[in-house]
């Protein structure tokens, strides 16, 4: 791997080609992302990057006439990440992530990876946490089928049978079910980036991306080889 970045998502919108053609994008806010460590094989058995992104406040504790400790930002940095940081060079960032380079050795402490990593036509992979829907049932779940709709029916969207009776007499693990969807990791691969705005540090990916706005989404070279 030799490109991947940190970035938020924005929204989606669409654009017009030169042949005028609409193509539906999602809005990306990729980077600037900081180097915080080399990891190397000597101290660290293996060569990665590792990098921060977004700024975040540091944790302050004040201590009041009482001696009682009062915290102020209470979700912010903690000692030990701002050590991190300071060794670094760099502020406090809210995100840390790896990234496995072929050409880690080029990379320094503090330099920065910007949205220009990145050129229109390359192919990428889309990591983020999809939106949560909360308690859904076996339809909208799985897709599962309904029954009749009809007035005499008393089976609409409730769920089929769950499995045979005497043999095997049990459900089998994996059985599409009710419960909570949506809220997990995601991997969209082989989206097209369509364009690059290095000023404004904004990727434009046709398609769509998985995450709400604001989402943290990863971004790498696709690993998806075409036939």
């Amino acid at each position: 791997m030799k490109k991947a970045i940190l970035a938020t998502k924005v929204g989606m919108t669409q654009i017009f080609n030169e042949d005028g053609s609409l193509i539906p994008v999602t809005v990306l806010q990729a980077g600037p992302c900081v180097v915080t460590q080399i990891k190397t094989e000597e101290n660290d058995g293996y060569k990665a990057v590792q990098v921060g992104f977004t700024d975040k406040k540091d944790r302050i504790i004040n201590k009041d006439k009482g001696g009682k400790r009062e915290v102020i930002h209470r979700h912010g940095v903690n000692k030990a990440l701002k050590g991190h940081f300071e060794k670094a060079g760099v502020s406090s960032k809210r995100y840390v992530r790896e990234f496995k380079f072929e050409n880690a050795d080029e990379y320094t402490l503090g330099s920065e990876i910007k949205a220009d990593i990145f050129a229109v036509g390359d192919r990428i992979d889309a990591t983020a946490i999809s939106k949560g829907k909360g308690f859904q049932g076996a339809i909208k779940r799985h897709g599962q089928h309904r029954g009749p709709m009809a007035h005499g029916s008393k089976f609409h969207r409730h769920q089929g049978s769950n499995g045979p009776a005497t043999t095997p007499g049990r459900v089998f693990k994996g059985k599409g079910m009710p419960g909570h969807m949506g809220s997990v990791k995601v991997t969209v691969q082989n989206l097209e980036v369509v364009k690059v705005d290095a000023e404004k540090n904004l990727l434009l990916i046709k398609g769509s991306v998985p995450g709400p706005r604001k989402a943290l989404v990863t971004i790498k070279e696709t690993t998806r080889v075409e036939a």
